[in-house]
């Protein structure tokens, strides 16, 4: 099946020819035709089959006849991040040349006076995270009794954010008889009582099992020591396959440190993470997608919807603290159709955490190197008395002509990586260093989707 079987306008398939795509994904193939006929929708996919074309596709040509009104956006698509609502600014903007339809970004970050203005001039598609969509609308910015279309996007993400009671509220607002599509990389119980809420006669598709990993995508884990962690990335950076990576960390202060490193070591190296500013994200990110550097450092604000082309590899140089993380970070490779490959340096007090990734995703990840992780613990970071320590004794009692008497007072331990902290206590990461925040970054120059009207 190509993208012309799916009923999808002339003006719409010049412009997926022009961006390279020929055979749509599954999600695609069993999402247009039904959007097209105006059903509402239930999409259970993970990251990186494609399901943002799924409905930006089939919603241009829906809202290809139509004339849009001042503060009345004939459709909606509500986002949890910025990142992912500038992902779909792009994509309409890409897809949407061809047609004469405007857009509007409401995101935190962006002058709201930019954004008002955007809404008073008329939108056909407004694409906003939660957050600011209600707060225009209680400024009484935005009318909703127009919107015919709604779309809800990555809805178990809106649900880990606590997002689900503004979407109640948001939905409420809109028209009972509009079209609504929701999607989801997994089904938790309180997205399907959603979805029995506010949908009507829902298709449901489902295109992976929830929670499981890309098949295209290699994984491996990695053992090493909080020592040999640093350098094995060095390594394994080098390797001639690895063309461009994105390397996650749990830590802001972690991605710093190691981009300065990689940067030392010779590699173009960039950084995405909490304590940037807007304009420098975007910055790096664009180097990146030029090639000018083919090494990002990333905390989790980017492991969601970054969608950059042929990443060949992803490094976790650390184990995620929580698995669905490890999804969407892997998934940054492997996209539409491609393969990549993904490896995870663990260390030995990542065992549990590698242990409930396995269990979320049903399938253990093949290990490579040192089978036993804990030994190479013992050897590097215990190390057994030097000679150098053993030459230093004769000096503390040389005056006294004799032997030193080892048994008379008990020396320190020598202080390594492995005996300053218990082995068996992992400190928990502190609030404001795990993940930069949900609402903490974007994909894309922003100010090109404010207000603009795309197509001829």
């Amino acid at each position: 099946m190509t993208f012309a079987d799916l009923g999808l306008s002339d003006e719409l398939m010049r412009a997926v020819d022009e961006v390279g795509y020929s055979e749509p994904t599954p999600i695609q193939k069993q999402a247009i035709p039904s959007v097209l006929m105006g059903r509402d929708l239930i999409g259970i996919a993970q990251t990186g089959t494609g399901k943002t074309a799924a409905f930006v596709l089939p919603m241009i040509d829906i809202l290809g006849s139509g004339r849009s009104r001042a503060r009345m956006p004939r459709s909606l698509i509500l986002e949890p991040t910025r990142e992912l609502a500038a992902q779909v600014a792009e994509n309409f903007e890409q897809y949407g040349k061809y047609h004469k339809l405007s857009m509007a970004l409401l995101i935190g970050g962006v002058s709201m006076g930019d954004q008002v203005k955007a809404l008073e001039k008329g939108v056909d598609v407004l694409i906003a995270t939660p957050g600011r969509l209600m707060d225009l609308f209680q400024r009484g910015n935005i009318l909703l009794t127009g919107c015919a279309l709604l779309v809800i996007d990555e809805a178990d993400r809106m649900l880990d954010m606590g997002f689900i009671p503004d979407i109640e509220d948001i939905c409420s607002k809109l028209p009972k008889n509009r079209q609504t599509l929701l999607f989801s990389a997994t089904m938790p119980a309180p997205i399907k009582k959603l979805a029995d809420k506010f949908l009507t006669d829902p298709k449901s598709i489902e295109v992976a099992r929830p929670a499981s990993s890309n098949r295209l995508i290699e994984q491996a884990l990695v053992p090493v020591t909080s020592r040999t962690k640093k350098a094995t990335l060095i390594d394994m950076l080098g390797a001639p396959d690895v063309k461009t990576a994105i390397i996650f960390s749990n830590r802001k202060s972690t991605v710093r440190d190691l981009t300065t490193s990689l940067k030392r070591a010779r590699f173009a190296a960039g950084q995405i993470q909490g304590d940037m500013d807007q304009a420098e994200r975007i910055r790096e990110l664009d180097r990146f997608k030029s090639g000018e550097i083919t090494v990002l450092v990333a905390s989790d604000v980017a492991a969601r919807g970054l969608d950059v082309k042929d990443v060949s590899h992803v490094f976790n140089y650390d184990v995620p603290w929580h698995p669905d993380d490890y999804i969407h970070r892997i998934g940054r490779t492997g996209r539409a159709g491609a393969t990549g490959k993904a490896f995870t340096l663990a260390t030995p007090d990542d065992d549990e955490a590698v242990a409930n990734i396995e269990k979320l995703s049903g399938q253990k990840i093949p290990r490579i190197g040192k089978a036993a992780p804990a030994a190479a613990d013992t050897a590097e970071d215990k190390p057994t008395p030097a000679p150098r320590a053993r030459a230093a004794k004769p000096a503390q009692n040389k005056s006294a002509g004799q032997k030193p008497k080892a048994e008379s007072q008990p020396r320190p331990a020598p202080t390594t990586a492995a005996s300053a902290a218990p082995a068996t206590r992992k400190p928990e990461p502190r609030r404001d260093d795990r993940n930069d925040g949900p609402d903490d970054g974007w994909n894309g120059p922003v100010p090109d989707f404010l207000g603009v009207s795309f197509g001829n």
